[in-house]
């Protein structure tokens, strides 16, 4: 290069000579998915395929043998028989008495109401937290029914905007 010319300015990393032809013989740009309708839905790794075809086969020779077992005495493989014949509740009903949940004073008097039933021993803590994110959804689906409403009149008086 001589005193006359002048070097080009530095855009990062040198890049290649060829870097350019590489870029132009990919069959997607960068950014834009190679697969853009992904892998259809049910696709499983083939090796889980194996698996389940191993399970398909020796799942009735197991099962009979979890019976034979279990008639035989042994309280694990009836365990086991029995988890899944009743599977063990998650939760039991909790009555109590709550009113009509329409308004926000109802919301009050709902949660006065789970309170007053923990206190007393009526139902545990848990199943009152429960209750009461039950009461709170409600609660939520009232405040949003209202906003709505109060938007729309305003909208129809020409208030918004």
């Amino acid at each position: 290069m001589t005193s006359d010319e002048q070097a080009p300015p530095h855009r990062g990393p040198a890049m290649p000579e060829n870097a350019d032809r590489k870029q132009r013989g990919r069959p997607f740009q960068p950014g834009q998915s190679g697969n853009p309708a992904g892998k259809p839905k049910g696709t499983r790794h083939v090796a889980l395929q194996v698996l389940d075809a191993i399970g398909d086969a020796a799942a009735a020779d197991v099962l009979r043998r979890v019976v034979e077992d279990a008639k035989g005495g042994d309280l694990r493989a009836a365990e086991i028989l029995l988890r899944r014949l009743w599977p063990e509740r998650k939760g039991r009903p909790s009555p109590m008495e709550l009113p009509a949940l329409q308004t926000p004073a109802d919301l009050v008097k709902a949660t006065a109401a789970i309170v007053e039933a923990v206190a007393s021993g009526d139902v545990t803590p848990e199943e009152g937290a429960a209750v009461a994110s039950i009461v709170e959804t409600h609660r939520r689906a009232i405040e949003t029914e209202e906003l709505e409403r109060r938007l729309t009149v305003l909208e129809a008086r020409g208030d918004t905007p």
